[in-house]
């Protein structure tokens, strides 16, 4: 990113952020084109490097299997392989396979494709909701507030670039660092971990499903970065490569992305260019909502 000392020069995005968000949400369901896959359709939202957004591509895949399941079996959880880089100029077919229907549980496989090639492959899981066992992990005390701590906006404000202008204005989520963020600057304490308040920009409809799917879309956006922090490293590190390998979810309570959730994450280890994170997700009172693991490459000069 390019520095200026102009002050505020990132203009307000054209499109809302979140009609945006729920356009790529509302998938296309093609009836007539249904061979042993459910088909659907998806947009994509442009982005300044023309690459898909690995979060979208995952939401948008996990809105395609619930299309396919009753609507009392809900995600439970799902796995996804990023086969290829996605064209963010270009839509997305989705083919969903109906592996199972239990009495309690369904599987689906969901290929999401460019150009007759998949670009992503993912398994999800649906239950009947049911009663059993019930514990959670702890929520970090001493977690300064969410609205005490400065936006990607406020950061960026005086970078004029793309990437600072999406970052800043285009984006559905506000995500804000416990902290010191890494967009441009690298971390002074070298620690594997790394944790965030997260919420949409503005409300979303009650559907539970859109929720799990866009909690899914923002479990994608700092998820490496314990990886980054524990080395020293910052976005714009000078020839660094990085890259989602997989992802891994699993939802554990209902959960609104339109109200402040802490993501708090860490990385195990790191080796042979790849680097290994999880992530525990919390709303406000301290239920944790929603786990995460990737694995993703990460090659310096």
């Amino acid at each position: 990113m390019t520095e200026t000392n102009t002050g505020l020069t990132a203009e307000a995005p054209a499109e809302d952020p979140m009609e945006v968000l729920l356009d790529l949400l509302d998938l296309g369901d093609f009836d007539g084109a249904r061979t042993n896959e459910d088909i659907f359709l998806g947009p994509s939202q442009k982005q300044p490097r023309h690459r898909v957004f690995g979060g979208q591509v995952l939401a948008q895949s996990m809105i395609a299997g619930m299309r396919t399941v009753e609507p009392d079996r809900i995600a439970h959880s799902m796995h996804g392989y990023f086969l290829r880089p996605g064209d963010a100029n270009q839509p997305i077919t989705f083919g969903v396979e109906r592996l199972r229907d239990g009495r309690s549980f369904s599987a689906r496989r969901v290929h999401a494709y460019q150009n007759g090639v998949p670009i992503l492959s993912m398994i999800a899981s649906f239950q009947v909701e049911d009663t059993g066992l019930d514990h959670q992990s702890t929520m970090p005390e001493g977690i300064p507030d969410p609205e005490s701590l400065p936006s990607a906006a406020e950061l960026l404000s005086e970078f004029d670039h793309p990437l600072a202008r999406h970052m800043s204005y285009e984006r559905p989520f506000d995500v804000r660092h416990i902290d010191p963020a890494l967009y441009v600057s690298s971390p002074t304490e070298h620690v594997p971990t790394n944790a965030v308040w997260m919420k949409t920009i503005g409300p979303l409809p009650d559907d539970p499903n859109l929720h799990r799917a866009a909690l899914a879309y923002a479990s994608d956006y700092t998820l490496l970065e314990p990886i980054l922090r524990k080395h020293g490293l910052a976005w714009v590190t000078p020839g660094m490569s990085v890259a989602s390998l997989d992802h891994a979810m699993w939802w554990h309570r209902p959960v609104r992305v339109d109200e402040w959730m802490l993501y708090v994450q860490e990385s195990p280890s790191a080796q042979g260019a790849r680097g290994l994170a999880t992530g525990r997700i919390f709303n406000r009172e301290g239920l944790h909502v929603a786990t995460v693991a990737q694995e993703g490459m990460v090659r310096i000069p």
